[in-house]
């Protein structure tokens, strides 16, 4: 009688166990449908974004650099279409915005040089050096550089993300994509971004400080105060 028992309860642990698992698919998958369907309208074409007026910078997302300071794929995509935008008058400045938390290891003076290269002033070019995630980067373009209104470059699927995080801390954002390529990897990025999107629909909602905020750099102003 009582291996019964517990055989029973086993079963319903097991059940309940299976229901929540069920219940979290369930919430992580409407969040996801949600936060796309929000920030969808905001997603354009490279000749639309010339077609906007007013725009403060041109915001790059870092994802990456290989050593001896080359870019990844998918962020010499997101440099190339940015550098698109600014050669075509979408914003006379551009704000690189990536992960320099390490003397060794460097995305924003890779971003920035990549883009002096190409023939953008360096003035013209901001460096974030605390970009340690998408949220911080868009905190800091408001917040530290005194962005408004932004056009976002980065990859398809992670534009959905930063438009909505973008709407959430008031700045007004449209998204450019600059998917040229597959990518290695990238049905994992795409689940990965389920749950960063749903990480994130609460981020924006409690709205915490980046891990650094510092000094205010108007992306107005000279984008060498930014050089280290």
């Amino acid at each position: 009688m009582a291996q019964r028992i517990t055989r029973k309860r086993f079963q319903w642990i097991i059940l309940l166990l299976a229901g929540a698992a069920l219940a979290g698919i369930v919430v992580l998958l409407g969040l996801n449908s949600y936060i796309k369907s929000a920030a969808a309208e905001k997603i354009i074409f490279a000749e639309e974004a010339l077609a906007l007026n007013g725009v403060d910078c041109i915001l790059v997302l870092g994802c990456g650099v290989w050593d001896g300071g080359i870019p990844t794929p998918m962020l010499a995509d997101r440099l190339k279409r940015s550098i698109e935008l600014y050669e075509g008058g979408a914003s006379g400045k551009v704000l690189m915005s990536g992960d320099h938390g390490r003397k060794e290891y460097d995305e924003v003076n890779v971003m920035k040089q990549y883009a002096v290269s190409a023939g953008i002033p360096s003035e013209n070019v901001f460096m974030d050096h605390a970009g340690f995630s998408t949220y911080e980067s868009l905190y800091r373009a408001k917040a530290v550089f005194r962005a408004e209104k932004v056009i976002i470059v980065t990859q398809g699927y992670h534009l959905y993300r930063a438009l909505y995080i973008a709407e959430g801390l008031g700045l007004k954002a449209y998204g450019v994509g600059a998917d040229e390529r597959i990518y290695a990897g990238q049905p994992y990025r795409e689940l990965r971004e389920i749950l960063a999107r749903s990480k994130d629909f609460f981020t924006v909602i409690f709205k915490p400080e980046p891990t650094y905020l510092g000094e205010i750099i108007p992306v107005s102003g000279d984008g060498d105060l930014t050089n280290d």
